[in-house]
């Protein structure tokens, strides 16, 4: 059984910081590429992040300079690292697995970005 649990979600004040996890169990991890989305209310689910088996990231432009993303492939775990938030972060982050045609989703972690 896949799971995807992500962690590290919450309220923040603009300018702050916040370090998102997901747990991955039930694949081959470092085979994967790992991903970060994100789903504020009215909009499609986003693209944030990804990083694949080599190590390789790729961002969004919105995010760029701002957000970094890492894998710990021992702890079959990703990571997002989020500097500087903006209200506009405010989303459901999501966490994804993807295989050439097998794709997993996390259940998601809110991120509240508000003074």
């Amino acid at each position: 059984q896949v799971q995807l649990v992500e962690s590290g979600g919450g309220l923040v004040q603009p300018g702050g910081s916040l370090r998102l996890s997901c747990a991955a169990s039930g694949i081959r991890f470092a085979i994967y590429t790992m991903g970060w989305y994100r789903q504020a209310p009215g909009k499609q689910r986003e693209l944030v992040a990804r990083i694949d088996s080599g190590g390789r990231t790729n961002y969004a432009d919105s995010v760029q300079g701002r957000f970094t993303i890492s894998r710990d492939n021992a702890k079959n775990s990703v990571y997002l690292q989020m500097d500087g938030l903006k209200p506009e972060d405010t989303a459901v982050y999501y966490c994804n697995a993807q295989f050439v045609g097998q794709g997993y989703w996390g259940q998601g972690t809110q991120v509240t970005v508000s003074s």
